[in-house]
């Protein structure tokens, strides 16, 4: 008699009066298994309810029914939007997503990418925390692709989907500025960090364009948390000379900037790179660097699937962006 509890595939094979590894191969769905044993072992998977898990059927036996998604940081609701589109398009090739977040660091990267490829994921879609990726070469060579999303790989040659920071970024100052703005600071993480130096050159390229210079003083980094902008944005307000408009690169950087100013109801134009959750409510108007989220995680899902295939090749697709307003809820 079947101990009480979820059924097994040993209380499969039992009830079926086949092997382990036959119903293995039948749920699995690997070819030349006989007809009469596929209808015998679905009968006892039919009269047992047993359901497979799999997740842990993967980590196990290391089927390449998973891919990998290693993101810079899961907190950020940019990459929570990316994991859900890339996931949507996992789930209709009937595969499962296995996340984890690098937090920015590069050994934190290497081993937890290492560390997925180990458990044999059918490929890998990875943001990079550091400069030199060609750690996975060896992965890459023995069959499991990977494609870069939001950065660029270093040292391996692979797809990258990007976003088109630079440009974004210069559209967005080249409007401050035809505003009549002319002290626009910038807020923005890391100089080290692909997007946040394209972005930082998008809005020297506008100066540069309108036969401009901005002011040195203006120009703050290594911002990582709402908090960091904030406090940076009101050192600024308090200055002698402060800005009339700020540039925040990322939208932690907005929403730390806008915790600086709207208690005081300072009058700076403020725009943004990225979208965020609430900003439509705002009570002032802000101006948006937008893009499809979710076309670019699709994108970046189907571009692997292209590759596990067997599609040859490298591409790098580039997502546009477009300025958009938020805020002005109840105005």
């Amino acid at each position: 008699m079947r101990k009480s509890g979820r059924p097994t595939m040993v209380d499969v094979a039992a009830d079926a009066g086949v092997s382990l590894k036959t119903v293995s191969r039948v749920i699995n769905g690997q070819p030349n298994v006989d007809a009469a044993l596929i209808e015998r072992v679905n009968a006892s998977i039919a009269r047992l309810g047993f359901h497979r898990n799999a997740l842990a059927a993967s980590l196990r036996s290391g089927s390449r029914d998973t891919i990998g998604f290693l993101a810079a940081d899961l907190s950020n609701t940019f990459y929570m939007t990316v994991a859900a589109a890339v996931s949507t398009v996992a789930i209709g090739r009937g595969m499962q997503v296995i996340m984890a977040s690098s937090e920015e660091d590069a050994r934190a990267e290497r081993t937890l990418a290492l560390d997925l490829c180990q458990r044999r994921v059918g490929g890998l879609i990875l943001v990079p925390a550091g400069e030199d990726q060609s750690y996975l070469a060896g992965e890459v060579a023995a069959g499991t692709p990977v494609v870069f999303l939001d950065r660029p790989g270093g040292g391996l040659e692979a797809d990258a989907v990007l976003i088109d920071n630079r440009g974004g970024a210069h559209a967005a100052v080249a409007e401050l500025l035809r505003y009549g703005h002319e002290r626009i600071a910038l807020l923005f993480d890391s100089p080290s960090i692909f997007t946040m130096a394209e972005r930082r050159q998008g809005f020297l390229d506008a100066f540069a364009e309108a036969g401009r210079i901005p002011d040195p003083a203006l120009l703050v980094s290594d911002l990582h948390t709402p908090a960091a902008a904030r406090d940076a944005m009101e050192r600024l307000l308090e200055a002698e000379h402060p800005p009339t408009a700020v540039f925040c690169a990322n939208n932690r950087s907005t929403i730390g900037a806008l915790e600086a100013i709207l208690p005081r109801d300072a009058e700076v134009a403020v725009t943004g790179f990225d979208d965020f959750e609430l900003a439509q409510v705002l009570p002032r108007r802000i101006r948006i660097v937008d893009y499809d989220t979710d076309r670019m995680g699709t994108v970046a899902a189907e571009t692997l699937f292209a590759r596990i295939d067997g599609s040859a090749g490298s591409s790098r697709f580039l997502l546009p962006t477009r300025l958009v307003d938020r805020g002005g809820y109840g105005r």
